[in-house]
């Protein structure tokens, strides 16, 4: 009998143990099917087939390489941002101005390629400066706003925000003035670089660079590397969790998070960088093209999860991508893609929530 109790006791914990990995995965994928069913009833509102418009979004994305390849040129920006996202969201700061670091890391790039573009240095040269000015500029521009909270006592969301306006406001100045084209200003951006000043794509018609390819990847394992096996990671974990027992525990708090506004940007302001190099080959006034707001969906809908991050940036650009679809075949508002994203994540953080009170309800 003494060897019974045990055993019908783990047995028993392992059987709710089990129960609450399955009600967590039903949570979670109720979340995602009423994703769905309310973007089908705003379809069937717009009178569009919903199945066909699904059908067409899947094709717009993987329909042939062309497409594909326009995906995961897509997906590298998205996922340079959303990789500097989770540095801050592990730290617990909102950076909402990461929008405007990606758009001072396509300036900065920008004003390296215009300031050695007729020089004698060597393009790989010229490009590997690019990309570090790109960095430099996104790192400043975040810990401007991370100098605004740390010492200013504004709110990182607020604070990012306003810096926003600001980046937004330097870009289109910098693309109707200064380096405005010849004669004229135009909305088609600055004048585009020399081709040997771009990042070399897979074919002469494709946008698509392996050297950017390379470098998403590169970020999203050394965001992991540095989260997950690192003191430094983890002190960022204790400022997250509490900063004031971390404080009391010898952690330099403030120090710590100008750090993860720093490294933010860094990556914010590469992928501002990549648009530049190796997409549009010159800055345009919409260059960051949402993917700092993309990205913040995407790190809330992974739960901060690092190696989550990759696959479902990929998603996320592939629904960007194959919503072009909509317009062209259906006659729908691209728009629509916006809202079946936000629907996502909004009722997958509200299936979280209900699983975290029912769950924690069930426990107590």
């Amino acid at each position: 009998m003494s060897h019974d109790r045990p055993t019908r006791s783990g047995a028993g914990r392992l059987s709710r143990s089990g129960a609450g990995r399955l009600s967590r995965f039903a949570f979670d994928a109720g979340g995602i099917v009423l994703a769905f069913v309310l973007t089908t009833l705003v379809l069937v509102a717009a009178k569009a087939p919903p199945l066909q418009a699904f059908y067409n979004i899947v094709l717009g994305a993987a329909g042939n390489w062309d497409v594909a390849a326009n995906v995961i040129v897509s997906w590298v920006p998205l996922v340079l941002a959303t990789s500097g996202l989770l540095i801050t969201f592990t730290v617990g700061l909102w950076n909402i101005g990461i929008e405007g670091q990606i758009i001072l890391g396509g300036v900065f790039s920008t004003w390296a390629l215009r300031s050695f573009e007729h020089s004698s240095l060597d393009p790989a040269l010229i490009l590997s400066i690019a990309v570090v000015a790109g960095m430099a500029g996104g790192a400043l521009w975040a810990m401007l706003a991370g100098a605004l909270k740390t010492f200013g006592g504004v709110n990182e969301i607020f604070g990012g925000l306003g810096l926003n306006f600001v980046a937004t406001a330097i870009n289109l100045w910098l693309i109707f003035g200064p380096w405005k084209r010849p004669g004229v200003a135009s909305m088609s951006g600055t004048l585009p670089f020399d081709p040997k000043l771009w990042l070399p794509t897979l074919t002469p018609e494709s946008r698509l660079a392996p050297a950017s390819v390379v470098i998403a990847i590169v970020a999203i394992v050394a965001v992991f590397a540095l989260v997950q096996g690192t003191y430094f990671g983890l002190r960022l974990k204790a400022v997250g969790r509490n900063p004031k027992a971390a404080y009391v525990l010898g952690v330099k708090t403030w120090q710590h998070m100008m750090a993860a506004f720093a490294l933010c940007g860094l990556f914010a302001g590469l992928a501002g960088s990549m648009q530049v190099l190796a997409v549009y080959h010159r800055l345009i006034p919409s260059i960051s093209s949402g993917y700092g707001y993309l990205g913040l969906m995407v790190a809330m809908l992974v739960n901060y999860s690092v190696p989550l991050a990759a696959p479902v940036a990929l998603f996320f650009a592939a629904l960007n991508v194959g919503s072009i679809q909509l317009p062209i075949v259906l006659r729908l508002d691209s728009s629509l893609a916006g809202v079946l994203q936000g629907s996502l994540v909004l009722l997958v953080l509200l299936a979280k929530g209900a699983k975290e009170r029912l769950l924690g309800k069930a426990a107590k």
